[in-house]
């Protein structure tokens, strides 16, 4: 597989095939992604197709030495979820679970997370995402974020003690135990 450096490099050159490659390695984890920051599942595909748009057509700024090529996909998807939300007026994202998927057994489970999840901060949820869910390093979050790794480590921490302490408040949680 080749480096950040020469898919970017391609991908400035305008070779269909490498943009092809990082979109089919990256746009359903930037989907996932974005369809936590916005709540929308038709928001988050929007929002997918103009972050790849805008690569394709402005492909610059990207600077290997500051982190990977996916930590800035999703630091450009990152900023054009949130532009999304400032043009709609929004204060504040909806907070809702996506229960397609679900089963009779799993709805429960699935509607407590997703309301425990719902209720951090959307900084918090996109931490958590992009670490526990994407796997993505500290460096690579600390590219995301444009902040220092000691950040990351702190704000992820004080994210993680938080969902903790919902968790473990939820009135959801003590049903679920019984």
């Amino acid at each position: 597989m080749a480096s950040d450096r020469d898919l970017w490099e391609r991908i400035r050159a305008g070779d269909a095939d490498a943009f092809d490659a990082l979109y089919r390695e990256n746009a359903q984890r930037l989907k996932g992604f974005l369809q936590v920051l916005t709540g929308s599942h038709t928001s988050a595909e929007d929002v997918t197709q103009e972050t790849f748009a805008q690569m394709w057509r402005s492909p610059n700024g990207f600077q290997p030495e500051y982190g990977s090529l996916r930590a800035y996909l999703f630091g450009i998807g990152r900023k054009r979820a949130a532009e999304l939300w400032r043009k709609q007026g929004r204060s504040e994202k909806p907070v809702g679970t996506d229960t397609e998927e679900a089963t009779p057994e799993n709805s429960e489970m699935i509607v407590a997370i997703g309301d425990a999840f719902g209720r951090l901060s959307t900084e918090q949820q996109s931490l958590l995402w992009l670490r526990e869910v994407e796997g993505q390093s500290y460096a690579e979050l600390a590219a995301i974020f444009c902040v220092p790794i000691g950040t990351i480590r702190s704000r992820l921490f004080v994210a993680r003690e938080e969902l903790r302490r919902i968790w473990h408040g939820s009135s959801n949680r003590k049903e679920l135990r019984q």
